[in-house]
């Protein structure tokens, strides 16, 4: 999720570099670098932390004459957050700015380190600009080609070479990109915000297309094609939402790429590889302890179950802020995992200490590279989900939910390649759902709460659906398992409770069926989501089939995520910014 910038034929490129990048720091903040080629010569700058960073850094730098420029904001992948994993990433002649994951980067770097080519970084993009050379043999288009033909993976990128000092390369697959021309001014983005003011309309790249700007736009999918321009957002605000209302909104909706970008280079034909992690770390544990708060929680309590049921192996897990008073009994054969978005939760944080102190294996899932929390953990596996700017996590959960049945999977050498890509599918948002939860939605305003119930994986869904509602929409709501309702909360069921019911077809369908049907009996109003109707149900939300529950699940996620949104929409709420809430809780 990082932010890209190309310019060619405007006076002082750097300026607008820079405007761009500030525009799309949103999409990534660890490290940030331009470059240009001034008088025929390449010159690059790259500064860790915020954009501030390299305004300080380029106003040391003379220029002469600059003809064009790339740009970088970054959210590490690959590669701790330093100068020298900032992109742009620079071989001898050339430089890359790049976004997305080359799934096949070892591999490349192994063949090109026999060839005596060395590597400086530790990210994956450094191998586009070494193959670049490498191919390069006095023409460099035919050097660019031969360079996509090897990659695999998602990218979006911009490269520029002193061999041929007036042309910018560009390609994309799986990662925006955009290109628009002005009167002989020529402008590249990974969204549209940069845009804005420079251009009316651009193109936007399709996957597999590729090409170069030099005095035109040459653009190619295998043979010679025309962009097709269409008209740019009208303000900066929209753009960086993408036509979105919220970004809540556009973070449920990016949640299919996310994942995808998330599993890459992990979720292969060959099973789960994470580079993070080896056998050796995982001898002589035999038990897990996850900690974590809120959505986090409930991502580990998903990963409970996955894992016990594929890896057989025990796994506790621990509200943060009650573990780290509790004195808990933490023995050496344990490992201790740790989740949060932000790496900064302070509870969170405190518990990975004691944990460290007793001499436990730790491994952190975090979102946020050279945070506390990854700085402190021995392992990390990073989860990959960009920047979340709506308060109320949802591309995080999905993320943390993924990474721990990707984990499962590598614990249990089990290979579920084809389900995980199912699963990832049935996040895309279906627009006619989402119209229909509009609709539902006004059903939903009044009342004295909500109950969000279901079994199995789908209780810890409970948990967060009803999280979700009520952060946003400050309707008071609890999750429940659907068993338990017998033993109290049903005496709350009247046509003023709400039920939201997550019935999955391949888990304990028939005994969650009748829970559903006892609250009916009680004139709950209840809203079924479910690949199958049943009666009784006062609304219904029918899922795609499937025969693998966490296909069900993310499909049921993504829909309590808009039933939160539209009910909050209608409650006049400000959905990205929640009363009372902040993004990292970094407090006790």
């Amino acid at each position: 999720m990082c932010g890209i910038v190309g310019v060619k034929g405007i006076k002082n490129p750097q300026d607008f570099l820079l405007e761009g990048l500030k525009e799309l720091e949103y999409r990534g903040y660890d490290s940030a670098g331009i470059a240009l080629i001034d008088e025929g010569e390449l010159k690059v700058i790259k500064a860790v932390g915020r954009l501030k960073n390299l305004e300080v850094k380029l106003k040391n730098v003379k220029f002469i004459n600059l003809k064009l420029g790339i740009g970088h904001t970054r959210w590490a992948t690959h590669g701790k957050p330093t100068e020298i994993n900032a992109h742009p990433q620079t071989g001898k002649f050339s430089t890359v700015v790049h976004n997305g994951i080359i799934e096949n980067y070892q591999e490349i770097k192994k063949e090109l380190e026999k060839e005596n080519i060395s590597f400086v970084s530790q990210t994956d993009t450094e191998v586009i600009v070494k193959l670049f050379e490498h191919f390069y043999n006095g023409n460099a288009f035919e050097a660019f080609k031969k360079t996509l033909e090897k990659l695999k993976g998602a990218y979006a990128i911009l490269l520029i070479t002193e061999k041929e000092p007036e042309k910018i390369f560009f390609a994309k697959k799986g990662s925006p990109l955009i290109v628009a021309k002005n009167e002989g001014k020529f402008f590249f983005a990974s969204s549209d915000a940069p845009l804005i003011g420079y251009v009316n309309s651009a193109h936007y790249l399709e996957d597999g297309e590729y090409g170069y700007v030099e005095d035109e736009i040459c653009l190619f999918d295998h043979k010679a094609i025309n962009p097709v321009f269409k008209p740019l957002p009208a303000n900066k605000e929209s753009a960086k939402k993408g036509g979105f209302r919220f970004y809540m909104e556009k973070e449920i909706y990016e949640q299919y790429d996310v994942l995808k970008e998330n599993t890459l280079g992990r979720n292969t034909k060959d099973g789960i590889k994470f580079d993070e992690l080896d056998k050796e770390f995982f001898e002589g544990i035999n038990n897990i302890i996850i900690s974590a708060c809120g959505t986090s929680y409930h991502a580990g309590l998903v990963g409970k179950y996955l894992i016990e049921r594929d890896a057989k192996i025990r796994v506790d897990v621990e509200v943060a802020s009650e573990l780290r008073y509790r004195k808990p009994l933490l023995t050496k054969d344990t490992l201790f995992i740790v989740i949060s978005q932000s790496g900064e939760t302070a509870d969170t944080l405190e518990t990975l200490k004691m944990a460290k102190k007793a001499g436990l294996k730790t491994l952190a899932l975090c979102n946020m590279d050279n945070s506390s929390i990854v700085r402190e953990a021995d392992r990390t596996i990073l989860l990959r989900a960009g920047i979340e700017k709506g308060v109320a996590s949802t591309k995080a959960f999905a993320t943390q939910v993924m990474t721990l049945w990707m984990l499962s999977n590598y614990l249990a050498e089990k290979n579920e390649y084809e389900a995980i890509n199912e699963a990832i599918k049935a996040t895309k948002v279906n627009s006619k759902i989402h119209e229909k939860i509009k609709r539902l939605s006004k059903r939903y305003l009044h009342g004295h709460g909500f109950f969000f119930i279901g079994r199995d994986i789908f209780y810890p869904l409970a948990l967060e659906g009803a999280l979700k509602l009520k952060e946003i929409s400050y309707i008071h709501a609890e999750g429940y398992p659907a068993g338990e309702m017998k033993h109290g909360p049903i005496a709350l069921a009247d046509p003023e409770l709400f039920v939201v019911a997550l019935l999955s077809k391949n888990i304990l369908f028939e005994k969650t069926k009748s829970n559903i049907e006892e609250l009916a009996a009680r004139d709950a109003t209840v809203l079924t989501i479910s690949q199958e109707e049943i009666e009784l149900t006062d609304d219904f939300i029918k899922i795609n089939k499937s025969r693998h529950p966490m296909a069900e699940f993310f499909e049921m996620m993504v829909i309590t995520q808009l039933l939160a949104l539209e009910v909050a929409i209608r409650m006049g709420n400000d959905v990205d910014m929640p009363r009372n809430l902040a993004k990292s809780v970094t407090v006790e």
